[in-house]
């Protein structure tokens, strides 16, 4: 089993006002602002006991806290949310306060000791940024679309045809600056312009794909098919038990961007030809449509991380 190279592990419930801050194996609690004064005791105390910080994910609430201790050379480590909810029932925890997650956390990096993941480079920190926001715009112009849908269907339509054409407009003109933004950081880095050009190489992978690839994934070519594809959620899941053997799923990885990697997939499926292949093949086997795409994104993932591990374009090879 690992072993933390650390005095001590300082797990941190971070929230948008507060860092609930529990401290083992003394058990040392207390609570300081997620603020530069609170950010500056938590470097010092981190220091004073040769300390590893770790925390969840929050969505943004961390990454102040993130790059402060990053700049101050205190090592640090991002958990995932769900690996805790799971740790946290395996004990039997039910009660949730912020103190108490403080300490699971604390305790689940003590289990778990090359769990999480560093602070990722400045540039990849800016991409994932503007790839986050894009994907938000896009959300809520799928949410407008919706609604003018449902106006038309009830007959208002025109009583906010005006009013839908205003935020349609605006939301199409926001998606296409970040659009400009994002190619425009990838393309003033030799590394994140040689690794897109990699990955738009592959036929069904396009600027939404790539950038995401990068932003949301920036262990590409360092880790192995089979983790590339779990980072992305979807590698299957076995739930078997003894004689029964239950459906595979997939499930956790990095949400947004599996949703960007089945678009991809669906493209792949009908004008790669290679995993077109792979997919008809699939459909001749009566596989589900949903099933068939999985594969295909999954297939798409570890050609993707595979690609970026080599250095090499795309060169299609007929299975």
């Amino acid at each position: 089993m690992e072993t933390v190279a650390h005095d001590r592990i300082i797990g941190i419930d971070v929230s948008r006002d507060w860092l609930d801050i529990h401290c083992l194996p003394d058990g040392k609690w207390l609570r300081l602002p997620n603020a530069d004064e609170g950010h500056e005791q938590l470097v010092r105390l981190a220091r004073d006991v040769n300390g590893l910080v770790c925390f969840e994910a929050t969505g943004g609430q961390e990454w102040r806290l993130w790059a402060a201790l990053e700049a101050a050379s205190v090592a640090t480590r991002q958990l995932p949310p769900a690996q805790i909810k799971a740790f946290a029932a395996s004990r039997g925890t039910r009660a949730k306060t912020d103190r108490i997650d403080a300490e699971l956390i604390a305790r689940f990096m003590m289990f778990r000791p090359g769990a999480g993941r560093s602070l990722p480079h400045e540039k990849l920190r800016v991409l994932r940024a503007l790839t986050s926001k894009r994907g938000q715009l896009v959300e809520s112009r799928k949410r407008l679309l919706a609604q003018i849908k449902a106006h038309g269907k009830l007959g208002s339509a025109e009583m906010f045809a005006s009013m839908d054409d205003q935020r349609r407009t605006l939301l199409d003109r926001q998606i296409a600056d970040l659009e400009a933004r994002i190619e425009q950081t990838i393309a003033a880095d030799d590394e994140l312009a040689a690794t897109a050009g990699i990955l738009r190489s592959v036929p069904g992978v396009g600027p939404v794909a790539s950038s995401m690839l990068i932003a949301e994934m920036p262990e590409l070519g360092q880790i192995t098919g089979e983790q590339a594809a779990a980072l992305a959620g979807l590698a299957p899941i076995a739930h078997d038990s003894r004689a029964m053997r239950g459906k595979r799923a997939i499930g956790g990885g990095r949400r947004l961007l599996r949703h960007v990697i089945f678009q991809a997939a669906l493209v792949a499926s009908h004008h790669n030809q290679v995993l077109k292949t792979f997919a008809d093949r699939l459909r001749a086997a009566g596989k589900p449509h949903k099933v068939v795409i999985v594969a295909v994104a999954r297939k798409l993932v570890t050609i993707a991380n595979a690609l970026v591990k080599s250095g090499q374009k795309w060169t299609p090879h007929p299975e």
